[in-house]
């Protein structure tokens, strides 16, 4: 995976929002569902700390940071996706389980909301369905938003797609998303690459926010 080169003024404090997807207890912790169903999260570990110094690096140039999470409930379970993966020969009671608003799953893991910073509540894979962010980061005058999270290939991917459709530039540091397996997350990083999305790393959008004038 080739990252683009970054100029300073397409990230610059005043039109930029950090967006932090779903990295929260089910999706990321050996203790959450998707940890305790088996999966391999050792990809998970290193978006994590990069996400972390990305959260840090913004706050301490003046950039927002936005925490998305799916929160769901029994109220918000679509039949549709629970007929969707019954016919994938999966178990919709157990995988319906993630991320229940008010219980531990849904808890933000690794990086985590400070005092004030504006948390997003969904219930599907983009943070821009049924949320009215649009309008709330235009409210505010951005125009660019630079994404990382949980899952590459799912959320990250679906909301950098709405994004893009919304005209807001979108940037994706590769290396501060992960997907569970390695081949996935290339593949999904190509796709957003070529399409919707400029392939950064963190380390670049750090160097960025702290050699601000």
């Amino acid at each position: 995976m080739t990252c683009a080169p970054l100029e300073p003024e397409w990230i610059a404090a005043g039109r930029t929002a950090l967006l932090i997807i779903d990295m929260q207890v089910d999706f990321a912790a050996p203790e959450g569902v998707i940890g305790c169903m088996g999966v391999d999260l050792s990809s998970v570990v290193s978006a994590l700390a990069a996400a972390e110094r990305l959260a840090k690096a913004a706050r301490a140039a003046a950039v927002p940071v936005i925490f998305v999470g799916l929160f769901t409930s029994p109220d918000t379970d679509s039949s549709m996706w629970r007929e969707r993966m019954a016919r994938r020969g999966g178990d919709p009671d157990v995988e319906s389980d993630l991320c229940r608003a008010g219980q531990a799953g849904s808890d933000f893991y690794g990086p985590k909301p400070a005092l004030g910073e504006l948390v997003v509540e969904k219930t599907r894979y983009s943070a821009f369905v049924g949320t009215g962010l649009g309008e709330t980061l235009r409210g505010r005058g951005i125009d660019t938003l630079v994404l990382c999270g949980l899952t590459t290939e799912c959320c990250v991917d679906c909301t950098a797609r709405d994004a893009f459709h919304q005209d807001f530039h979108v940037f994706v540091p590769a290396d501060a998303c992960a997907a569970y397996e390695t081949e996935v997350h290339e593949a999904a990083l190509k796709a957003m690459g070529l399409n919707f999305a400029i392939l950064i790393d963190a380390e670049a959008v750090i160097a960025s926010w702290t050699a601000r004038p």
